[in-house]
Formats: C-alpha cells, structure tokens, sequence
C-alpha cells in the first residue's frame, strides 16, 4: 500500500510579486518527495503536498535556498515570531514611509510652485542631500530582493524597481559633477509612492484574510475543566474527549460536546448563519466557537482542537483561499516571462530614442519609466484577492467552497436538481395532522399512540412522542411489553393492562378495525404517511406524518428559476407525496421512486443535452448524484459521505443558499474578470506610453503603486455581499 501524502503549509516571507511566488513554487516542486505545491503572492502562504516521510524542514530549506523565507504555519511559536515581526516591520515601515515623505516634499516644490510664478532652482547638494537617504533606506528592501532574485537567475519586481530608481539616481549623480540636468526627485519620488503601495497592500492584505482570522478568534484558548477539586482553568489542548468543562453565561463554548447538565440559549450563527438563539439541554449537542447565553453549563468533550466542527470550517476555508482557479495558472504562466519582456522592452527603448538622435540621459529616463510602470504585482493580486475575499463571504454566510475551479463552475449553472428529503424538506417526519375517531378526544388519541410507541426509535414514533411532549405533557410511561411487526407497526400491551397497536392502515384492518371511522385518513396520504392507533380491538383514530417543508424552498425555486436556471426534484419518495411537493415549491420536472443509480443516470441525461447542472442533496444515496453533477452543493446537516462529495457545503439548511451559492460564484468571478482587465489595461497602456515618452518616472511610479492598491480595493468590495433573503445576520 502506498504512503498517504500529507500536507504541510508554511508562511513565506520575502515575496515581491507573482514572478517570486512561481519562483518559491518551483523550488517546492522540485524537492525530492514533494507531490504537488501551490504558493500564494495574496496570502504568503505555501500548501505543499507531500510523501509521508517528508521532512517539513526540508520545504523551509527549498523556500530559502529560493531566496525567501520560510517557517512551518502550523507551528505556533514560529506564527507568533511571524506576526511580531510583521507587526515590527509595519511600524519601521511607517517611519520609513514619514521620513521619505518629509525629504521627497522640498525636491517636489520646484515643480510644484513653477506654474504659480515662484520657480527657483533647488542646489544639487542639496538635492542629493535630501535623496540620497531614500535611495539607500528605502531603496535597500528592492536591491536585497532584486539581488536573491539574480542570485538565482530570475527577475521580478524588484529587478524593474532597482534598475529604473538606479538608472534615475546614477544620472543625476554624472548631471551634478558635469553640470547636466538632475533627476533626483524622479528616483525619490518612485521609491516613496512604492513604499506608501506596498504599506496600503499589506493593510489590503490582511483584510483580504479577514475570514480565517474571525474564525479563529472563536475558539477560546482555555477553558474551565471539572475536576474532583472542582472547575480548574486549564488550556484548550490539555482537554480530550470525554472530559467534562463548564461553561459561564456569556462564555463561548471551548468544544464540540454534548450537554450532560443544565439548560440555555446558544448563538450559533458562527455555523448557521441565523442570529436567533436557540434552546439547549441535556443530551443536545453544542459546537466549539458557539456563544452561550443565560445559563450555567456543564458539557462533555466530544472533539477538541483540529478534530472540532470551528476547525473543519476554518480548514476548509484555508484550502479554499490558497487553490487556485484555472484562470490564475494562465496568470501565472503569463507572469512568468513578462519581466523579461519589459527588460527587453526598456532596451529596445534606450535604443530607439538613441536612433532618434535624443540624448543618453533622456533614453536611459524614459526606459526608467518603462521598468517601474510595468509592475506584474497587480496582475497577482487580481485572482487570488477576489478568490480570498469571495470565498471569506461565502463561508461567513455559511457557504463554504471547497476549492477555487468549484466557483468558475457555479457560475454557469443552467440546471438545478433539488433532492427531497432533507433538502426542501427537514429530513425529519413531523405530526401535520391528529384524525380522532367520533366520539374520541384528540388528546386521548395522542396519548395512547404516545403510550405504545415509547422507548420506540422509529422515525414515525419519534414524530408522535415529539407532538406529545411539544403539547407540555410529561413522557408517557413505557408498555408493560411491545412487539414491532415488521414493515406493519407495533402492538402493546400498556402498564394499565389495555392493548393497543399503532401502525399502516392495511394493518390494522387485517387486525379486524373499521376504517370507515376514519373516513378522512386517506385525504392526507397524499402528504405523507397515516398511521392508525387500535386500543382493545378498536381503531380510535389515525395520525398524518409528513416530512415539513423549510419555509424557504418556494422562495428558494422561484429565484433560481427568476435567473434563468431549470429547477428540478428527485426523491425516493411515492409519487404523491413527490407530486405534492414539487406543486408547492413550484417545480414542474420531477421524478419519484429513484434510487442512486437513477439520480446519477439522471444528471448524466441533462449534461449530454448541454446543461450545466448542479445538484443538491444531504444524504449517501445523493453522493453518486453529487459527484456526477458539475457542481455539487451537499447540506451540512446530512452525511459525512455527501459533504466530502459535493464541491459547496450549505452550513444550514436553507435552499436560499443554494441562490447564494450561484450569487457569490457570479459576483467572485466578475471581480476576477475586473481586476484581470484593468490590470492588463494598465500595463497594456502604460508600457507604450512610457516607451513614448509620456509618462515621466514619477508618475510611472505613483500609477503602479496605485494598481496594486487598486485590485485589492476592487476585490475587497466583495466583504459587504450577504445572500439575499436568507435571514443571513
């Protein structure tokens, strides 16, 4: 049997523009035992998979002997040194930034006052004065990286800025010993708009990841463990399974459990989306990251830490953000030889001006303004940025996306199959209607079919206990003895001596009742399923269970359908109960009586017609459908088998998310396609410009810091998108 690949992720450092993040990729790739590796330019992040007896210390080598910097993230101590020094990096990069400012400001003022009538000539020593600090402080971040860079025959953006602010700065420096023109303000000026784009980019940055960070936050670091000695305040991984913690009103919970004592209301939006607090006790179960309401709790540890339900959510949402769409490995490609090209194109410019009989210092300035115009660094940012701020409002909205291509694919849905149960319907049988016979009361009615069936886990006997204890009566006591017949009902004999049956009309009519005492019973078999209650050889009545619609599947169908999407339904149920449903929801195509097989073959059907078809479904049998379907949305509450099939996994059970699901993939992918256009727009535009002599370099500068800002700009307006009528918070 072969090893299994783990994966491995770490944090990387040093990454100028998506020509660097390629170039930490390839090194991955190429280390012995290494599978696949994917690394992020938004995130910082490499995924690598890897053989089983890969050594994580092996990836940080490949990542250094690349030119960056690496440390595993799962590893705490290193994630906290990260972020330290990211936060100490931030600050001496705002001081850096306020100096730069302070010393560009007087080289600019020539240039500012002249249309005012106030020229003056600035001293060169001056001027060299005030720019020489920018080059060498600001300047060293692009030499060091352009310098790893060559050091390991590639380019990349620093590459551009190091030579263009060089070029700049080495010809003011020949104008000022040989009397010719100075330019120090265009090498200054480039430098200080670059550091004011990459300190907003990594503010942009952050909030990009905003997601992972909430979700993590959730979770509490400790909790208060119960001992002999009483509760005692331990941290997260000191519990496992089965212990017992306590939890304070206003606390949130530390584990997934189960309440083992005491009664509350739990906010469980975090996983379901919905800002209602719902009624928790004894025997329920409760998920870690959950916030718990009035009363004191006591639960039992069923999962902690990376086994929890939080942490599944935030795993998935990772592996989400850090994939890649198809799109982006065209990008990436492209990314890969473009600033070769604009080397080359900055030569052939130098040598064109020359042609044309213009001076050195004006050919070298304007292909100064080539190098630094042509930053690929909005070009990296334009997919993943969208795909990580699309995919973080997706799952905040209790959507999550199991990877990037699953977005490109919800997008051109033309079909939809809806499963039934559990799906449009809560999967759960409830009692829609009580049928006393004359002369009986419709609580004695309830009471003895409660009596029989108790201690009974058939899902109808649980619809009749439910009923009886949602009336406020107290359980009904178990029968002395009982006895389930099977596929028919079950007959007992109660503790007060009375027998009694519950089961199928058929039954009970070969039991010898009069089901003309129950004339109505087959009104509603066309929702569900009646059964009869005998009490002493009589039937007394009979009760109709239905499995209930959610509330929001008619206005779920009529949205797809008002976008254009055929809507379908398929269920293993009777074709009257199948009928009843889809006339309510509205669904003119359906099929009843299907096993997996015919739902798999009927998917295949619509996609040889040409459909695009998504399917939606909770349970195993629906787990052939969902992997058969372009697009595969499985509902959380059901199967592990169906959630680890589908592409797109519904946190809660609305078929309003399904809408939701096609509206985010719609809205991403758009981005995508924005940020992609302005980003070859711009380097369509300006590289020619700049070539012709239009853009002077400091312009060429403030306009690519700009577009980086620009892109992430464009993508986080995806934050503010919630799914619209869904009672999303």
């Amino acid at each position: 049997m072969s090893p299994v690949p783990q994966e491995h992720r770490l944090a990387v450092g040093g990454l100028s523009c998506a020509a660097c993040a390629r170039r930490a990729e390839r090194a991955l790739a190429e280390t012995e035992g290494v599978l696949t590796a994917h690394v992020s330019f938004a995130a910082e992040t490499a995924s690598v998979a890897v053989e089983s007896d890969v050594d994580p210390s092996r990836l940080v080598a490949a990542v250094e002997r690349a030119g960056f910097t690496a440390a595993p993230e799962a590893d705490d101590r290193a994630e906290a040194e990260r972020s330290a020094r990211a936060e100490k990096a931030d600050r001496r990069d705002l001081y850096l930034l306020a100096g730069a400012v302070v010393l560009t400001v007087p080289l600019l003022l020539p240039m500012v006052l002249a249309p005012w009538g106030l020229a003056f000539e600035m001293p060169g020593s001056l001027q060299l004065a005030l720019a020489l600090p920018i080059q060498v402080l600001v300047g060293a971040r692009f030499y060091r990286g352009a310098l790893a860079a060559l050091r390991h025959r590639a380019t990349n953006m620093d590459v551009l800025v190091a030579l263009g602010t060089t070029a700049a700065f080495g010809l003011s420096l020949v104008g000022l010993s040989s009397g010719g023109p100075l330019y120090f303000e265009s090498s200054a000026v480039i430098l200080t708009a670059l550091l004011l784009g990459k300190t907003l980019e990594r503010r942009a940055k952050r909030q990009t990841l905003s997601a992972l960070r909430a979700l993590s936050e959730l979770t509490p670091t400790s909790a208060e463990l119960e001992t002999e000695r009483g509760g005692v305040r331990v941290p997260l991984d000191a519990i496992g399974a089965g212990r017992v913690v306590v939890v304070r009103p206003g606390e949130r919970l530390p584990v997934d459990g189960k309440i083992v004592e005491g009664d509350s209301v739990v906010d469980e939006s975090m996983v379901t989306g919905e800002s209602i607090y719902v009624a928790r006790g004894p025997g329920d179960t409760v998920l870690g990251g959950t916030l718990n309401g009035s009363g004191l709790l006591r639960v039992e540890a069923t999962a902690v830490g990376d086994a929890s339900t939080l942490a599944g959510i935030a795993r998935s949402v990772k592996n989400a953000q850090l994939a890649k769409a198809p799109v982006e490995h065209r990008v990436d490609r492209i990314a890969a030889v473009f600033v070769p090209i604009v080397l080359l194109i900055a030569g052939l410019t130098v040598l064109g001006w020359l042609a044309a009989g213009a001076p050195l210092s004006q050919a070298i300035l304007t292909a100064v303004s080539v190098l630094v115009i042509a930053c690929p660094c909005a070009l990296g940012l334009a997919t993943p940025a969208a795909l990580m701020v699309g995919m973080g409002a997706a799952a905040r909205a209790g959507i999550l996306v199991k990877n990037a291509e699953a977005l490109e694919r919800a997008e051109g849905l033309s079909a939809v199959v809806f499963d039934k149960t559990g799906t449009l319907t809560k999967g759960r049988p409830t009692l829609r209607a009580t049928l006393p016979a004359e002369g009986v009361d419709e609580t004695a009615l309830l009471e003895t079919a409660a009596r029989i069936q108790a201690g009974s886990e058939h899902p109808l006997a649980g619809a009749v206990l439910d009923a009886w204890r949602e009336a406020g009566h107290p359980p009904p006591p178990a029968p002395s003895s009982a006895h389930a017949v099977l596929g028919k009902g079950v007959e007992a004999v109660l503790e007060d001596g009375r027998r009694g049956a519950v089961g199928s009309l058929r039954w009970l009519q070969e039991r010898g009742c009069d089901l003309d005492r129950v004339a109505s019973a087959h009104e509603h078999e066309r929702w569900g399923t009646v059964i009869g209650v005998e009490r002493d050889g009589e039937l007394i009545g009979a009760l109709a269970v239905a499995d209930e619609l959610r509330p929001t599947s008619r206005p779920a169908v009529q949205r797809l359908q008002a976008e254009g999407v055929r809507v379908y339904m398929l269920t293993g149920d009777n074709a009257a109960v199948a009928s009843a449903v889809a006339e309510t929801v509205g669904i003119e195509d359906f099929e009843a009586e299907v096993d997996p097989h015919r739902k798999s073959a009927f998917i295949a059907e619509l996609r040889k017609e040409g459909a695009r078809v998504g399917m939606v479904g909770d349970g195993i049998n629906d787990a052939p459908a969902l992997a058969a379907a372009d697009l595969g949305l499985a509902v959380s509450s059901g199967t592990d088998v169906a959630t680890h099939t589908a592409d797109l996994t519904l946190l809660r059970g609305d078929p309003l998310l399904v809408a939701g699901a096609l509206d985010i993939a719609r809205r991403t992918n758009a981005k995508i396609r924005q940020n992609l256009f302005w980003a070859f727009i711009y380097n369509a535009l300006g590289l020619p410009l700049a070539a012709l002599g239009f853009l002077s370099p400091m312009v060429a500068g403030a306009a690519m810091a700009l577009s980086s800002v620009s892109v992430l700009g464009n993508a986080l307006l995806l934050r503010g998108w919630r799914p619209a009528l869904s009672g999303r918070i």
